[in-house]
């Protein structure tokens, strides 16, 4: 009798504006691969958000800032595909495109921000998200879930105790996942950036060196 073929290991989406990206993108991406046992994890910028107003940065150039910061760690890669799709960045639409991508065996994982899940019902197609992978929240010191509603309803069909959820099934499941908290953010990176203030050791300096080559911010 041949041996079982385990599945082959979780993918995860971590998408954003990355306006630009930053040490506390990197850090809590990098922790995700390990915590989950992640194969690798998509940073995927948002070329036209839906819930905002697009970044005075272009899209291309959010992308490239991307591709910099993580040319040296191989689980971490540039997702360009909102890049490429014309119209609103639905996450919903990317998740059924990396669905068809990688085919129905092998488990997604698409990671929001605990501030994320209070807003989700405001999302385009938001009670089909776990159709198409699973869902981590990223938990933020004094955060809380919702405690009534439908999200609330929601969470509690499909929060899971542990990462083995991901290997279960390759999607339908909430995993809940504390990171190491660093208060960087780039609306802070670019007002120092226009104050004429260094934002070194904030962030990359492959992404320093682009943004003062391109004059952004």
């Amino acid at each position: 009798m041949s041996e079982a073929v385990a599945p082959p290991a979780p993918i995860g989406v971590l998408g954003g504006t990355f306006n630009p990206v930053h040490y506390g993108h990197l850090r809590s991406a990098l922790e995700l691969v390990e915590h989950l046992q992640l194969d690798h994890l998509r940073l995927m910028p948002c070329a036209v958000p839906p819930h905002r107003d697009a970044p005075d940065c272009g899209a291309q150039h959010r992308a490239a800032m991307v591709e910099l910061a993580v040319a040296a760690e191989p689980r971490l890669v540039c997702d360009r595909r909102e890049l490429q799709r014309a119209g609103t960045s639905y996450t919903i639409d990317s998740l059924i495109e990396l669905r068809r991508e990688v085919g129905p065996q092998r488990s997604v994982c698409a990671v929001v921000g605990c501030d994320a899940v209070q807003g989700i019902a405001h999302w385009h197609r938001w009670q089909e998200l776990l159709d198409w992978a699973h869902i981590a929240v990223i938990a933020r010191p004094g955060w809380q879930l919702p405690r009534g509603g439908a999200v609330a309803q929601w969470l509690d069909r499909h929060l899971a105790d542990s990462p083995a959820a991901l290997r279960q099934d390759v999607s339908g499941s909430i995993l809940i996942e504390a990171l190491r908290p660093l208060a960087i953010s780039s609306t802070e990176i670019r007002q120092l950036l226009r104050a004429g203030r260094s934002a070194r050791y904030l962030l990359p300096e492959s992404v320093l060196d682009y943004i003062a080559t391109h004059k952004l911010y």
